[in-house]
């Protein structure tokens, strides 16, 4: 059974994967976003849009698109700053009295309740249980359940039938859904449900469109929910590039090059998991489905810094909560690269006495 926690202490929850890579040259497999993005097509939308900067940004269209694209109406969908910042409008927009967050998973949404004054609990999953959500280890009372789905960073994509078991009258379900258009069909998605009650759903175009630089998500929810978000952000939180590129992200075109790119993911996450398999050191959660893999190693903190030297950068676990210094997040990438990383990996853990006689 998963683990519940009220924590005073903590990891750090504002260290995130682009730390690994920052001004150094290293092949990322640190940071979640897809490689060789955004695309041509893309670069050329955004750029397009530049010649209107003069003017306020007008997110109707956007937000139509957007709405479009998930069969909703339009007072259904708030465009924001990235996913990052619907975070932060839930924490102080709400009147949440006993939030829950389900770990490890993405550490805004617990550092931006906190911010807000909030005490938070912990639902912590295990790695016996495959990092699994049962419904019934989150507590009856919590007005606010945060979930991602697939989880970072465990790659778990949990079952909607499970996830709308936590939904209740009085509630707010939010579930993180940043990671989901990584997944072939978008398999277990809660987007565009207007069944379950309570049902907060947050989607990034960072992570398929390489637009972490950009900073453009969405949020899709209750009406009402939407307004109360609304009026806790700024005038014009989405510049005009976001929200062109919003736009052009919903199109058809685009949708069948993302799911295109999530077939190709998931053959190449088969590649680097099988590779993983011939470490006798390396226990990976195979249950993966979203554009990485966490892995444990003993002495993985050591492994990190050593493959450092040989020019990766892995994602540390221990900063999320329910992990430790023993574990790494791998995002997945080209055929290629997986094969040199596996290379480094082998002379990484000879170097930090993982491997003995290896």
């Amino acid at each position: 059974m998963a683990a519940m926690h009220t924590h005073t202490d903590s990891p750090d929850l504002r260290h995130h994967g682009d730390v690994e890579v920052r001004d150094e040259k290293l092949t990322d497999l640190a940071v979640n976003v897809r490689a060789n993005t955004p695309p041509a097509w893309l670069r050329e939308r955004i750029a397009d849009s530049l010649t209107g900067l003069a003017a306020y940004p007008d997110g109707r269209a956007a937000r139509a698109a957007v709405a479009e694209r998930h069969g909703l109406p339009a007072e259904r969908v708030l465009l924001t700053a990235g996913a990052a910042e619907a975070f932060v409008l839930l924490a102080r927009a709400l009147p949440v009295r006993r939030p829950v967050v389900v770990h490890p998973q993405f550490t805004e949404p617990e550092a931006a309740l906190r911010d807000a004054g909030h005490e938070v609990r912990r639902v912590l999953l295990r790695e016996e249980d495959g990092f699994r959500l049962d419904p019934a280890a989150v507590p009856e009372d919590a007005d606010l359940v945060v979930v991602g789905n697939p989880t970072n960073p465990t790659s778990v994509l949990h079952p909607a039938a499970v996830l709308t078991r936590l939904a209740r009258p009085g509630r707010t379900l939010v579930v993180d859904e940043a990671f989901i258009d990584a997944v072939p069909g978008e398999r277990e998605a809660l987007a565009g449900r207007t069944d379950v009650p309570g049902l907060v759903v947050l989607r990034s175009l960072t992570k398929t469109w390489g637009l972490a630089g950009l900073r453009i998500g969405y949020v899709l929810g209750e009406p009402g929910t939407v307004t109360a978000l609304e009026r806790a952000q700024p005038l014009w939180p989405v510049s005009s590039p976001a929200l062109a590129a919003a736009e052009a992200c919903m199109s058809r075109a685009a949708l069948a090059e993302a799911e295109h790119a999530a077939h190709r993911t998931a053959v190449e996450r088969a590649h680097l998991l099988a590779g993983l398999a011939e470490f006798d050191e390396v226990r990976a959660v195979t249950a993966a489905e979203g554009p990485f893999v966490l892995v444990r190693i003993e002495g993985a903190d050591v492994v990190r810094e050593r493959l450092r030297s040989l020019g990766f950068a892995a994602r540390r676990g221990d900063t999320f909560p329910g992990l430790g210094p023993q574990w790494l997040r791998l995002a997945v990438r080209d055929r290629v690269t997986t094969n040199r990383f596996l290379q480094a990996l082998d002379q990484a853990l000879v170097m930090a006495g993982c491997a003995e006689g290896r």
